[in-house]
């Protein structure tokens, strides 16, 4: 307990870090971005000012040629006759103008650091003197100017305090020189504008912070990327290493691996140009002749109706029924356990459980739960605080995930005989603001909000986690499927683009993932297909690539490589984390290039598949609608105060997001038993057009559950007989009934 208590401990430490840097990054970018913006509307003014004074400039040039002017008269009078034109203070800005024909917007931009400093002294400089920051050799200069201003400002002295001389002036690049200096008053030197070099340390940390040339040893998104991957110690023992891990990929030499892509990529050049010219791909069109032919795809669609006709005659069900019910049947309620564990021996209430569980999942919250439920406010709180953790609810939600992966429905919704998952993020506004939450006018116009990113497969939602609005969806598709606990293993997976990067296709591949994402802009895509011969040899194709593979690079770099998956595969680190490192474009050297290439080959691979492919373009769209579908479900489980979080930290996130993932595995545990029974039914009957009807239908329904009103959540002396509901099916009359189409989403809830 002790070790386990140090660990979370250390865990939020870094956590807290985390977000002391985010914090840092964020104040750096606002007030650079006011600085640009005060920049343009002060070169707009200047511009303004010029030209109600270029005439004025025009005739005190008209002087020198004014034969009035007798050629004896002194400069003091012409330059008195000039100024009568223009205010000598405007000649500044004038001649300036007429040397450059524009203005120096950089300049404005430094001016307004100056007026900037009250803000940033405020709220940076207690960030910046509590972290503490390291890097590598190459940023020695930022990392001496960045341990000065720390000495300086922890010790309570003001920078103008500190000499002139002693500032450390390797950071000052040349082009930046000229807006760090001003001339000083009655001398001929020049005064460092301490505050403007203050914010250039600033705002360079910042870019070294993102790029990760500089990182916060006590950090997990900001540490070092050597810290993220598998000790150098333990590596030395690197082939038993790699046959623990066992991925075949790692096992296999990097000679085979490019051998066996090279096949399968030139075949595919080949067979993909042959059917488009044979006319055996119906679903390209082809438009132009010979240099200016171009293409597109027609994309054949195959959508599952969510809230489906067939739940349209059952008798409506209370959502505390339908939990017990489900919990009877899988035994969810086993995975909470009290947070001291063996050190209390509390039995949990499962109606105060339940109880607590649609108060977060719905939104409700505990008090209006107590409301409408007779149950005390409380014991609520108590149970609440007792057992929900984010931990008991995942494993909970694993329980049920695994009930209804062993349903005879549950193969069914295979897509082209796969189990096909997809991973997506649902934009959720949170009416109180935490750390994580970020603006997002698309989605929340004026207000902050969150992402739900879930995985769905076979209409079953396997794992999901918060993350901000700000963060790429694509970071987090191998951790989302790496760390999936349920004993639903997808074969195929699908993002839309968010889901895509740099490195994604061959971190899946590696995991044992076929990806598939859905791309908005194919065409593009073209541009980055590459081949492992000169473009000379497809110069004949319609789809060419565009470059040749740089094989030579990922042989030198496939050791290197090796240990990067090697990390990724122990489970050790933060997954997302070093996929964003591994696809940020801010930072590159010759490992991360030869890993983008490796990406590079299986994405042409996939590109090539998916034009030729038309049955594998509907997989795609077909696993992609049932995660909306699933979000949509979500939307109507979480329907109390209009589906915003009103919690005040990441982790009450978590559990709320949890607990609307419970209900909605719950609700489709129960359906899918529904449509597992009447299955069996209609194969008895060798039914075969019923059979079909029922694999198109989807689980995710909620137009015969009510989510709403008052809630009892004790045990109902009519338990549910799914035997019975499934009896009725057998019946024509009703069959063909629940077979007529109706409304499709069912009523608001």
């Amino acid at each position: 307990m002790p070790i386990r208590t140090s660990r979370n401990a250390y865990h939020r430490f870094r956590q807290i870090n985390d977000n002391l840097i985010e914090a840092f990054i964020h104040l750096v970018d606002q007030y650079e971005q006011q600085a640009k913006v005060e920049a343009e509307a002060a070169a707009m003014k200047s511009m303004t000012e010029v030209s109600t004074n270029l005439k004025s400039a025009g005739q005190v040039l008209n002087l020198f040629m004014d034969q009035s002017i007798p050629g004896k008269t002194p400069f003091s009078k012409v330059k008195q006759r000039a100024f009568s034109l223009l205010e000598p203070e405007r000649f500044a800005m004038v001649s300036d103008y007429m040397r450059n024909i524009e203005f120096d917007r950089t300049a404005f931009e430094w001016a307004y650091y100056g007026t900037l400093q009250s803000k940033f002294k405020l709220n940076l400089r207690h960030l910046f003197c509590n972290l503490d920051f390291a890097g590598l050799i190459e940023d020695a200069p930022l990392l001496e100017a960045v341990a000065f201003l720390q000495e300086l400002l922890r010790q309570g002295k003001s920078l103008r305090q500190a000499k002139v001389a002693d500032f450390p002036t390797g950071i000052l690049a040349k082009g930046v020189q000229r807006y760090m200096y001003t001339a000083a008053e009655k001398r001929k030197d020049k005064r460092l504008e301490v505050d403007r070099y203050e914010f250039l340390v600033y705002r360079q940390l910042r870019n070294a912070l993102e790029a990760g040339n500089v990182y916060v040893r006590d950090s997990n998104d900001f540490r070092s990327f050597e810290d993220d991957l598998i000790s150098a110690e333990r590596w030395k023992d690197k082939d038993a290493v790699l046959r623990e891990i066992g991925a075949p990929i790692l096992l296999a030499t990097i000679e085979e691996t490019l051998a066996a892509f090279r096949a399968e990529l030139e075949a595919k050049f080949e067979r993909v140009n042959k059917r488009i010219e044979n006319g055996d791909n119906k679903h390209i069109k082809i438009t132009g002749t010979e240099d200016k032919r171009r293409w597109s795809l027609i994309y054949p669609t195959d959508e599952e109706p969510i809230n489906s006709p067939f739940y349209g005659q059952l008798p409506g069900i209370g959502i505390a029924k339908l939990l017990w019910f489900v919990a009877e049947k899988t035994n969810f309620l086993n995975a909470f356990t009290h947070v001291l564990e063996r050190y209390i021996k509390q039995e949990v209430d499962s109606r105060l459980l339940l109880a607590c569980i649609v108060a977060m999942g719905t939104n409700m919250g505990l008090w209006k739960m107590a409301e409408v439920s007779g149950l005390s406010y409380s014991s609520l709180l108590t149970t609440a605080r007792n057992f929900l953790r984010a931990e008991t609810l995942h494993a909970s939600n694993d329980g049920i995930a695994n009930a209804t992966a062993a349903l005879s429905m549950f193969d069914q919704y295979d897509i082209d005989d796969l189990k096909h998952s997809s991973s997506d993020g649902q934009r959720i506004e949170t009416q109180i603001h935490t750390i994580n939450a970020r603006y997002g006018s698309k989605y929340f116009g004026l207000k902050k909000g969150v992402s739900a990113y879930t995985l769905v497969a076979n209409h079953v939602p396997c794992n999901a986690r918060i993350i901000g609005t700000n963060e790429h969806e694509s970071h987090f598709v191998f951790d989302i499927l790496h760390n999936n606990t349920t004993d639903i293993h997808p074969e195929r997976h699908s993002t839309d683009t968010h889901g895509t990067n740099q490195v994604n296709f061959f971190l899946l591949l590696f995991d044992g993932y076929q990806f598939a994402p859905r791309y908005r802009d194919l065409h593009k895509r073209i541009a980055s297909l590459v081949g492992f011969q000169h473009p000379n040899h497809y110069s004949h194709y319609l789809i060419k690539p565009a470059r040749k593979t740089f094989d030579a690079l990922i042989v030198k770099e496939w050791p290197n490589i090796q240990r990067i998956l090697a990390s990724l595969a122990q489970k050790d680190v933060t997954q997302a984390t070093v996929v964003r490192k591994l696809s940020s474009y801010a930072r590159q050297n010759q490992t991360k290039k030869a890993l983008w290439e490796l990406d590079n080959i299986c994405r042409s691979i996939y590109i090539l598949d998916f034009i030729d492919d038309p049955t594998l373009r509907q997989s795609v769209q077909k696993a992609l609608n049932r995660g909306e579908a699933y979000h949509r479900m979500r939307r109507a489980i979480s329907y109390v105060n209009s589906g915003k979080f009103r919690v005040k930290t990441e982790a009450e996130q978590k559990i709320w997001n949890e607990c609307s993932r419970l209900i909605a595995n719950a609700i489709i545990y129960y359906n899918t038993l529904l449509l597992s029974r009447v299955y069996e039914q209609k194969l008895a009957a060798e039914d075969l057009e019923a059979i079909t009807i029922l694999k198109g239908t989807s689980p995710v329904a909620w137009r015969n559950v009510n989510l709403i009103g008052n809630f009892d959540f004790t045990i109902s002396s009519m338990p549910v007989d799914i035997e019975a509901l499934a009896a009725r099916y057998q019946n024509e009359d009703f069959w063909r009934r629940s077979m007529q189409e109706g409304d499709e989403e069912g009523p608001e809830q």
